[in-house]
């Protein structure tokens, strides 16, 4: 399939538009769990990985502007050519800047996928070493249910991995295990 950009391509957008390193890992642990994730499901894997590479393009050009974020991202990405399946889930990860709601396993996929980033990273930086390799499947599950702890990680748009057929547990363990597979690209 085509989806209009290459990972490559992809990469260059993401450096050319974001500069805080946080938010460059933020996006490669997204398209990481999110190729997990489509792996679990048979999904694509490629229109999964780009999806969650690309989703916070405009982070640094919105700022905390919830309200505008993804639109930039949009209009960046149809002009680049990008397939509209892309940029839609994108938009909706979002839903607060759109008059639509998620509604496709995609779409919920990069909700959670996304949001569980900030959760197992926190996870990580309370260990002693502050590294995912000796994060436990377990601790992630944990904090999961522990809700003042990195409280910004919105449970429940992480649990809309069940909507896609993932419970909870797994979604945990499942993106631990994508975001150690890169952890020295991650820093952590």
């Amino acid at each position: 399939m085509n989806y209009g950009i290459t990972r490559e391509h992809a990469l260059e957008l993401l450096r050319q538009y974001l500069t805080q390193t946080n938010l460059i890992n933020h996006s490669l642990a997204s398209e990481a769990v999110m190729g997990k994730l489509a792996q679990h499901l048979g999904a694509d894997e490629t229109l999964w990985r780009l999806t969650g590479l690309l989703h916070d393009l405009d982070a640094e050009l919105t700022k905390d502007d919830m309200r505008r974020h993804t639109h930039e991202t949009a209009r960046i990405l149809r002009e680049e050519g990008v397939v509209e399946e892309i940029i839609e889930a994108i938009c909706l990860h979002n839903e607060q800047a759109h008059d639509q709601r998620r509604s496709q396993p995609l779409h919920h996929a990069l909700a959670a996928g996304e949001t569980i980033t900030g959760l197992i990273t926190a996870t990580a930086l309370v260990y002693p070493d502050k590294k995912l390799a000796g994060v436990k499947p377990k601790s992630v599950r944990k904090r999961f249910k522990e809700k003042l702890f990195a409280a910004g990680a919105n449970r429940e748009i992480i649990s809309e991995c069940e909507k896609i057929g993932v419970s909870v547990p797994d979604f945990c363990d499942l993106s631990l295990q994508a975001m150690q597979d890169i952890a020295p690209e991650l820093g952590l």
